[in-house]
């Protein structure tokens, strides 16, 4: 009797031991990337909250389902595409995806964050400023097509006519290209996986050399490959606009994740290539 008033004692007045708590977020990199470093570094100077980071490459697998209902963290974030692929069997929890080529608007409620595509009307505008009317675009409807559909609108309004070949296959690029001979004053390359092959990207600027058609692009390490301008996208503002986003799914504020334009830019040209096509950048 005498022990169990002890501990009944010692039951009331000590304080309750912590409860273990695992991290907010769970980050999911895809390898080990400076600008995935760059990018993470944006990102958590936006979300300050706890975390706990697996670089897949460091594993032969990894099973995210597992790490999610052991870590139960509150949000996923993942970097690259393979962190992306990774996470898509993650139905019960927000995944914040960055620096993706596969991240698609049509994507599931729950995944959404930056994505790698410019704006259109960054594009149009500077298809403007270089004075071309017809561009052509390649694309694969099932990563690029809703990007497409929101270009054409866009284009319409501004006066620029698409001429837009889909690809199904990377092997069908090709024959598109043929397709565009004599069609178009410029040539835009989307970050669409089906189209921006190693192979591909030689047929698209040797085309562009052949027919002096200028290749406007995304990333401007193909400018000193022959791209006459490329909008390059800044990796640490994408981590800052996913630590956003992130941010206010912990707070609740939303239950759907959406795809956001990445609103950061840098237009960087290849002079040498502009002047043999006889245009120029304001």
């Amino acid at each position: 009797m005498r022990a169990l008033a002890l501990f009944l004692l010692l039951a009331f007045c000590l304080p309750p031991l912590p409860l273990a708590q695992g991290a907010e977020l769970l980050i999911l990199e895809s390898s080990r990337s400076a600008v995935y470093s760059e990018a993470l570094r944006g990102f958590r100077s936006a979300c300050r909250s706890s975390e706990e980071t697996v670089v897949l490459s460091d594993f032969a697998e990894v099973d995210v389902q597992r790490l999610v209902k052991e870590e139960r963290p509150r949000v996923v974030v993942a970097i690259g595409d393979r962190a992306l692929a990774a996470s898509r069997k993650v139905r019960e929890l927000p995944v914040v995806a960055m620096l993706s080529l596969n991240l698609g608007r049509h994507a599931p409620d729950n995944i959404g964050g930056i994505s790698m595509t410019v704006a259109p009307r960054e594009y149009l505008n500077l298809f403007q400023s270089l004075g071309v009317k017809r561009v052509g675009l390649l694309y694969d409807p099932k990563k690029s097509g809703q990007y497409l559909k929101r270009a054409q609108q866009e284009a319409r309004q501004e006066g620029v006519t698409l001429v837009a070949e889909p690809v199904h296959n990377p092997r069908d690029l090709q024959a598109k290209l043929e397709r565009m001979k004599g069609e178009i004053d410029a040539l835009w390359m989307l970050p669409d996986a089906t189209v921006a092959t190693t192979v591909n990207m030689e047929a698209l600027l040797l085309f562009s050399m052949t027919q002096s058609v200028p290749v406007v692009t995304f990333a401007s390490h193909y400018l000193k490959n022959g791209a006459a301008a490329a909008l390059d996208l800044d990796p640490a503002d994408i981590g800052v606009q996913a630590g956003e986003l992130a941010s206010s799914l912990l707070k609740g504020e939303s239950h759907r994740v959406a795809v956001l334009d990445p609103r950061k830019t840098h237009l960087k040209s290849n002079e040498s290539v502009l002047r043999k096509l006889r245009l120029r950048i304001p």
